[in-house]
């Protein structure tokens, strides 16, 4: 897995870490803010291979939270969303260790036992079992060329 730099709240590389018997998993050094933060953790269903950990900083909160609020009214989603992300987020502090810990409903979700991955995604970050990463990097290998090509 890659080791990079991140700098103002970006996460850049792959990490794999070892989860302790309470579920408090190590944040890559480089990846810890240099003051006190909570991150919110959400069950992110949206992959074929099955839900991650979404990690959001404070400001990419607050923008998912200000582009659901922006949603008109009738719109049915919006209360779906809200309280679907809502109910099932959890606030996360890293601890002096440099570790945060992840619910145990949370985990189970995301069929995280004793071992993760962590996916730099720029302004934040993904939390994954190593076997549905596995999956999700094979995907992504196969898609990002022709992503790429299609960017020019």
């Amino acid at each position: 897995m890659a080791d990079a730099v991140t700098s103002s709240g970006r996460y850049y590389g792959c990490y794999r870490h070892k989860l302790d018997d309470k579920k408090r998993l190590p944040i890559p050094f480089r990846w810890r803010p240099e003051e006190p933060m909570e991150f919110t953790l959400l069950v992110w269903p949206k992959h074929p291979a099955g839900a991650c950990l979404r990690v959001l900083p404070p400001e990419r909160w607050a923008k998912l939270m200000a582009d659901i609020e922006a949603m008109p009214n009738k719109d049915p989603n919006k209360t779906v969303l809200s309280r679907g992300l809502a109910t099932r987020a959890a606030l996360v502090k890293i601890d002096n260790a440099g570790r945060i810990a992840i619910p145990n409903e949370m985990a189970q979700a995301a069929d995280i036992t004793n071992e993760a991955v962590l996916a730099g995604m720029f302004g934040r970050f993904e939390i994954w079992s190593p076997k549905r990463y596995a999956q999700v990097e094979a995907s992504d290998d196969a898609m990002v060329a022709q992503a790429l090509q299609e960017m020019d």
